[in-house]
């Protein structure tokens, strides 16, 4: 089938898994990948890399996300929590409990589908920009009209990313350990540096998770989170360096995950002389050039501590999102075992 689009980002690579595609580096994630990712374990030792869905405690960093709310259902009147059935039918012993949640699907641990950042590019060769995702796909109908509800994220939904399976090896960077807990961008000479002292190899379809105590420092915080916590607190890859995005395309990583809110350093503008471009850069790189998912706010503090006791930075991670089609991010519970 041909492409429907005549130009492509510079630097992405649409077309390259097919013209339709809807997975990008999901698809490194092949039955051989989980074969040899299966082999990292060696204990048997399991790691819940989520932090508890109501972290951050308060939407002070993100006002536009809130934490969920969880509340019984009503039925016929009475609230189903700790019901006697014998309300409802005579003579029954049991009693029964039932509950329903408003949830932000990326307010705490948490995968982006790639229906969560597109471009304004002109992919159709017309000269006119217009709104359009990974791969060329738009999340409008033929007439142009935003598409949300029942039709959702057109073609870029989360549950193509939960049909294939998020299962494979990952590979922690501790970037805790070698740049401290003050807020501050790392670069690729920083990374380089990382991945010679602690003899990291990065290979095809490898989950690259970073540690940076962020999730840490919510913990800590509780209900006291302050809003600037992403500017004030912990190392994040700097977006804005040519060399690091060349990275994240070369090293052949399948999906880049971090335990902060961004994966990357939020400088809140654009460097000088930069009149047009992304704000999140590695959001533009990942999620709409190069098809790579991305995870924030995962928990890897108890999992980082295990590795670095054992000499190790590898382990075997299951991580699939919510199967809610349409949704543009989901929920994350990922399980690391060593």
């Amino acid at each position: 089938m041909a492409q429907k689009w005549k130009n492509r980002p510079p630097g992405s690579n649409w077309g390259e898994f097919g013209p339709d595609d809807q997975l990008g580096r999901l698809n490194y994630l092949t039955e051989e990948n989980t074969v040899r990712a299966a082999q990292e374990i060696r204990t048997g030792k399991r790691f819940c890399l989520s932090l508890p869905l109501n972290v951050p405690a308060t939407d002070a960093t993100n006002p536009r996300r809130k934490p969920p709310t969880l509340k019984p259902v009503i039925r016929d009147g009475h609230t189903a929590f700790n019901l006697r059935i014998d309300t409802f039918d005579p003579g029954s012993t049991q009693v029964v409990s039932d509950d329903a949640v408003l949830l932000y699907n990326q307010h705490s641990s948490q995968w982006d589908s790639f229906a969560h950042m597109g471009g304004v590019f002109d992919a159709d060769g017309d000269g006119v920009d217009e709104i359009v995702q990974y791969n060329g796909h738009k999340l409008v109908n033929d007439a142009g009209q935003p598409r949300f509800g029942d039709l959702g994220a057109w073609n870029l939904g989360i549950e193509h990313m939960a049909r294939h399976g998020v299962q494979g090896r990952g590979v922690l960077l501790n970037m805790k350990k070698h740049f401290g807990e003050a807020s501050r961008p790392v670069g690729y000479d920083d990374v380089m540096r990382l991945l010679e002292a602690d003899g990291i190899e990065i290979e095809q379809g490898d989950i690259v998770c970073c540690y940076t105590g962020y999730a840490d420092k919510l913990l800590e915080f509780g209900a006291d989170v302050p809003p600037d916590l992403p500017r004030t607190h912990c190392p994040a890859f700097d977006g804005y360096d040519q060399k690091l995005l060349q990275w994240i395309d070369d090293c052949g990583m399948a999906v880049l995950v971090s335990d902060n809110r961004a994966v990357e350093y939020e400088w809140g503008r654009r460097p000088e002389g930069m009149d047009r471009g992304p704000g999140l850069p590695i959001h533009e790189h990942c999620l709409f050039k190069l098809g790579i998912h991305l995870g924030e706010m995962w928990y890897f503090t108890e999992i980082a501590e295990w590795l670095e006791a054992n000499g190790r930075y590898r382990f075997f991670i299951t991580a699939p999102p919510l199967f809610l089609p349409g949704a543009v991010g989901s929920p994350a519970n990922p399980i690391g075992t060593v």
